[in-house]
């Protein structure tokens, strides 16, 4: 069991191996990341890892680029922590429509 640190709510939860991000602090009842589709499509549970070890499954890359993935940022739903992590929740992609392109 790995320790997740959500750095933009001051939470802290414990999650398994084999549940992601999303699911482990949805199963303690936290409310740190807002829950989406589950499956790595809608982006509302888009975050950046600070610091650990995690296995990425597979995401869309119109919310999550692989340059940004390699930065650490990812979808909490596609995120299975390896070691304690240090989390920040990002939220949406800004809309391109916007003109901003995030």
């Amino acid at each position: 069991m790995h320790l997740i640190r959500l750095h933009s709510s001051d939470e802290q939860f414990h999650c398994h191996s084999g549940l992601s991000l999303l699911d482990g602090m949805k199963s303690l009842a936290r409310k740190g990341i807002p829950v989406g589709c589950r499956g790595g499509g809608c982006g509302i549970c888009r975050v950046q890892v600070l610091q650990g070890n995690y296995q990425c499954k597979r995401m869309s890359r119109e919310q999550v680029s692989e340059l940004e993935q390699q930065t650490g940022i990812a979808l909490a739903c596609r995120i299975y922590p390896k070691s304690d992590l240090d989390v920040t929740f990002l939220g949406l992609k800004n809309s391109k429509k916007n003109g901003n392109t995030q």
